[in-house]
């Protein structure tokens, strides 16, 4: 009894007589100072009788069994939750109590379990003592570790019960089940919109407050959010980590891999009730939606034009300070947005992602392919209110309206010629440059458009893809279409104000004039 109280004692004085030989940890009792030896010799004598999983200690065993048994002894008394281990409770009641007893010494946030500061203190340490045997990624949790892992294996655990999704995390379930159910819990305090998780929310009330607390090391750009920056460097460094499984594309953000996954699988499930219109992601039905609501939310203070998306004003925005922070690294070319400089990019790589299932041609981005597609649907949805003219686009109308207005907004500086539209301008130019930046592959002949190349092109490959619905004939320029249809109609548009002869073709009529020309001298 008498060594029953001394030893007990020892509690209260702080005093541990018992020190291991392998490390400088001491003990106040005997058998602490084994089962601590224990880690060092990797002995594990006591074994589980389901699953034969081995412990160093009695308690960690029984506490194990719970998991086969279902039991769980230990009850909350402020909620229902029970749990299998002591420890467990101690912690779980520390949510109704607030207290956090661990304080980090370097900037004293506090926390209700000590293995959330030894975590939190490797934020000050830089320490990462979970190393990835697949791709040598240092983590600071185990935790995050066998996460990670689960990117190489492939493994999903956390399966949804409404759908067949299936997250590598459980708090990446339970924010997918919001999808489901609609539960959105996090409110804005200055808007009232609400959020399924606290990260969107916390993003979202930057757009009041305007703080960028996140900023590039290379170049001072600012960010709300910490992922954001994240993707954000890796223009800097070129990491591409995301790549796909069915093609040897590779991507900075896992958001640009979902999207590029739907060129494979052409999935569609989320349909606009509306219209009957199919896409691949919720967003850009969310997106499609607005056309139907007429909903513009987003207004700029310079010119009080709105718009229904808020990325879309701050693209506008730009137009006003000219902002264009989207550098090409190939050539000097800048852009008012991300998305501009990635098709710009195409020019230099030659990828063109968006192909058409109707006759293989491929496009640099999914508008391009959209408009080029009208071509075998013959769809023009696009009317003029002025004449009965359609078109597959509406740049298409834009530039045909300026014909009815006379309205030509693009001057050359060099002569004051003016354009209906900028490209035509950009080509004109080329004439006082000189400049013929489209160069044929097969031979040394260069263009200053790249129509011109394309119509070029057919020389080498035989391409005629205007047919003459009357009577078959194949022509490799449209302009020759025009012109040969003429048989058929029999129209003769040109005509000659001396003598009243009409004439097919342009050319014909100025060959003629000719005559005239040498009948006054």
């Amino acid at each position: 009894m008498e060594a029953k109280r001394i030893a007990h004692q020892k509690a209260h004085t702080g005093e541990r007589p018992l020190q291991c030989s392998e490390c400088d940890k001491a003990f106040t009792w005997k058998s602490e100072l084994i089962r601590h030896q224990r880690i060092h010799t990797g002995e594990k004598p006591y074994q589980c009788s389901d699953c034969c999983k081995a412990f160093i200690s009695k308690s960690q065993l029984t506490k194990h069994t719970r998991i086969h048994t279902g039991e769980r002894p230990y009850q909350c008394s402020e909620c229902d939750k029970a749990f299998k281990g002591k420890s467990e409770l101690t912690k779980h009641q520390r949510v109704h109590t607030g207290e956090k007893p661990y304080q980090c010494s370097e900037c004293g946030k506090r926390f209700t379990h000590e293995a959330n500061l030894i975590r939190h203190q490797r934020v000050h340490t830089g320490e990462r003592p979970y190393q990835c045997n697949e791709c040598g990624k240092a983590l600071t949790a185990k935790r995050s570790l066998i996460t990670h892992q689960r990117i190489h294996t492939g493994e999903k655990p956390y399966q949804c019960s409404k759908c067949d999704k299936a997250f590598t995390r459980p708090d990446h379930l339970m924010k997918h089940e919001r999808v489901h159910t609609g539960e959105k819990p996090y409110q804005c305090p200055e808007c009232g919109k609400m959020f399924v998780n606290k990260t969107y929310l916390i993003i979202h009330h930057t757009i009041h407050t305007g703080k960028k607390s996140y900023r590039c090391s290379e170049c001072d750009k600012g960010f709300q959010a910490k992922s954001d920056l994240i993707i954000h460097k890796r223009i800097h460094t070129g990491e591409r980590p995301y790549e796909c499984s069915k093609c040897d594309k590779a991507f900075k953000s896992k958001v640009e891999l979902n999207k590029h996954d739907t060129i494979h699988t052409e999935e569609k499930p989320h349909q606009c009730p509306e219209c009957g219109n199919k896409f691949a992601r919720r967003a850009y039905l969310i997106t499609h939606q607005r056309i139907h609501t007429g909903g513009k939310s987003y207004q700029c203070s310079e010119c009080d034009k709105a718009f229904s998306f808020y990325s879309n004003l701050v693209r506008h925005k730009k137009t006003h300070t000219g902002e264009k922070p989207y550098k090409c690294s190939e050539c000097d070319k800048a852009f008012k947005t991300k998305q501009e400089l990635i098709i710009h990019e195409r020019i230099h790589t030659g990828e063109k992602p968006y192909q058409c299932s109707e006759c293989d041609k491929a496009f640099t981005n999914r508008e391009n392919l959209i408009r080029h597609q009208r071509i075998h649907t013959g769809e023009k949805p696009y009317q003029c209110s002025e004449c009965d003219k359609a078109f597959k686009s509406k740049l298409e109308l834009n530039k045909h309206e300026r014909v009815h207005s006379g309205e030509k907004p693009y001057q050359c500086l060099e002569c004051n010629k003016a354009f209906t539209n900028r490209a035509s301008l950009i080509r004109h130019q080329r004439i006082h440059t000189g400049e013929k930046p489209y160069q044929c592959s097969e031979c040394d002949k260069a263009f200053k458009s790249t129509q011109e190349l394309i119509i070029h092109g057919r020389i080498h490959t035989g391409e005629k893809p205007h047919q003459c619905p009357e009577c078959g004939k194949k022509v490799a320029h449209r302009a020759n279409l025009i012109k040969h249809q003429k048989i058929h109609t029999l129209e003769k548009p040109y005509q000659c104000y001396e003598c009243d002869k009409a004439f097919r073709q342009k050319s014909n009529l100025i060959a003629h004039q000719r005559v005239h020309i040498r009948e006054t001298l």
